[in-house]
């Protein structure tokens, strides 16, 4: 009896075992809720990349306006009763070429100046009896930066009701905006991190809660506290990396996309505002870099979460 009740004992022995053996996981690897917790990785990382590269876009081309904006100004010459408009408009240019930086400077006719209120007036409208003024556009040497202090008080005296224009509200404004839009992307990634760390900390719980029997018999044989939370955390580090990855490509094939789609939408009216808005619509190698990064990020967020959770679910049933 005893030599045929051994080897049984050892084999029930061996199968209550099992689950805690060297080569098992703490916490099964595929599970339901772990492919819904991967899924909603991949979609937070997913928003929080597109935030970061919507941001960076947006960034990039306020530079760009903010750049091509102040490599011009603009002189006005406001017509009067009195006034040889064609000749101040002249004067007025040619104090303007006498400026150090200044590269070129080009006088706006009258046709030209009144197409430039049909945005706002429309079109087909009769200017003749309105007081148009006559523009001159300045361009400068981007590598020098002009003082129009003696410029102005030429025109003021020289040419009255003459004004110069050096967009710098323009350029003020086009920062703020940009730096907004900036600060605003910042706070969304923010949030979906925290969002993030919100849905891995109720799903290390469950986990933990789904698996008390065994945390409890690796406690009874003497498994401590951080040997516990380290098999959770490899856990949760390896689902946030595959989120993180499968969110993180979905956003680069977006951008890749998106970009390509724009590239093809030039010429057409639409493809040239969403030009004038984000530029081409392509993320440099800086956008992708902070994708990964957000990616990692998402990775180590779940796994610091999952093993802090842990420690203090394991503290509250002690």
């Amino acid at each position: 009896m005893l030599r045929t009740a051994g080897p049984e004992l050892a084999a029930e022995d061996a199968e209550a075992t099992t689950p805690l053996g060297r080569n098992q996981p703490l916490v099964p690897a595929a599970s339901i809720a772990g492919r819904a917790l991967v899924t909603v990785i991949a979609i937070m990382t997913f928003l929080a990349a597109l935030t970061a590269g919507g941001a960076q876009l947006i960034g990039d081309a306020s530079l760009g306006w903010r750049s091509s904006v102040s490599r011009e100004v603009t002189i006005q010459v406001r017509p009067a009763p009195t006034r040889d408009i064609e000749a101040d408009v002249a004067k007025a240019a040619a104090l303007a070429r006498a400026v150090p930086g200044v590269v070129d400077t080009r006088i706006y006719t009258r046709a030209e100046s009144e197409r430039l209120l049909e945005p706002w007036l429309g079109a087909g409208l009769n200017f003749s009896e309105l007081p148009v003024p006559r523009m001159i556009v300045v361009k400068l040497d981007p590598g020098q930066r002009p003082d129009f202090s003696d410029l102005r008080r030429q025109l003021s005296e020289q040419l009255r009701g003459a004004t110069l224009d050096d967009h710098r509200l323009w350029v003020e404004r086009l920062a703020a905006m940009a730096n907004t839009f900036v600060a605003i992307g910042i706070g969304v990634v923010g949030l979906v991190i925290v969002a993030t760390a919100l849905a891995v900390a109720f799903a290390t719980r469950g986990a933990m809660a789904g698996n008390r029997e065994i945390v409890e018999v690796l406690h009874f044989v003497g498994a401590t506290d951080s040997y516990i939370a380290r098999e959770f955390q490899r856990h949760f580090l390896r689902l946030g990396l595959r989120g993180g990855g499968i969110g993180g490509a979905a956003a680069v094939v977006f951008f890749l996309i998106a970009g390509v789609l724009t590239s093809s939408m030039v010429a057409t009216p639409g493809g040239t505002q969403i030009e004038a808005l984000f530029g081409t619509f392509t993320l440099g190698p800086g956008g992708f870099v902070a994708i990964v990064f957000i990616a990692v990020l998402v990775a180590c967020v779940t796994a610091v979460v999952s093993r802090v959770t842990v420690r203090n679910t394991l503290r509250e049933l002690g």
